[in-house]
């Protein structure tokens, strides 16, 4: 029969503490710990140990606090960067495009919004020649189409749209954003909404304080739930 010591199995510690301890011997078996390191977190992760009985529970010291610190922030750097790679990786599927699509009719409109991809944003440039602000919204859209491939950017003339009435001069240009055929946001009089000289960045940044432009890696995400936005 075997003897209580035989069978007793030391117990994981799977509190605050046991994971600090993991850590620290995780470290100090780490090629990458310098050894100055290394001496230092033996000694914190044994503190009952025969060579340091002095240090029984003692405080944490300034230097141990602030390696620690030093030591954390790189491990959550560096975690957050592995899963920004696996997140990208996940999300690096789907149509790609590379520039603006023309529509040239009503019927062109409404296909590109009802057979898009489910993932795929969809923005239209609703515009009329002349008009002020539209040559340089179209400008904006040829840029951010090179640098938002997963993004379908499109735009059409309002006679085109079969309403032409619908979109005088005064609400133009005008942005519609859908995305598996709903309409997230409608922004009227684009110009209303930017400064008399306006670029690329402005319109990124514009869409982006609506929550309908992300970062460029994460531009098709399958989680999102966007709400519809309206600005008049």
């Amino acid at each position: 029969m075997s003897s209580p010591d035989e069978d007793e199995v030391p117990a994981i510690q799977t509190g605050p503490k046991g994971l600090i301890n993991d850590w620290r011997k995780f470290k100090c078996e780490d090629q990458d710990t310098p050894p100055s390191k290394k001496e230092l977190l033996r000694q914190m992760s044994n503190p009952q140990s025969d060579d340091i009985p002095d240090r029984l529970n003692r405080k944490m010291s300034v230097q141990e606090y602030e390696m620690i610190a030093e030591e954390d922030e790189k491990c959550l750097r560096k975690n957050q960067q592995q899963c920004m790679k696996e997140m990208h990786k996940r999300l690096s599927f789907g149509p790609k495009f590379d520039s603006v699509v023309e529509l040239d009719s009503a019927e062109a409109f409404l296909e590109v919004i009802e057979k898009a991809h489910r993932l795929t944003l969809v923005i239209i440039l609703i515009y009329e020649d002349g008009v002020k602000g539209c040559e340089a919204l179209n400008s904006c859209l040829d840029c951010l189409a090179t640098e938002y491939t997963s993004i379908k950017f499109c735009h059409i003339q309002t006679a085109a749209t079969g309403a032409g009435e619908r979109f005088s001069d005064n609400v133009l240009p005008t942005i519609l954003v859908y995305k598996a055929g709903k309409l997230l946001g409608n922004f009227l009089s684009m110009t209303q909404h930017l400064s008399e000289e306006f670029f690329a960045t402005d319109i990124e940044a514009f869409l982006r304080e609506y929550g309908l432009l992300l970062e460029k890696e994460f531009a098709a995400c399958p989680d999102e739930e966007d709400g519809g936005v309206e600005v008049e």
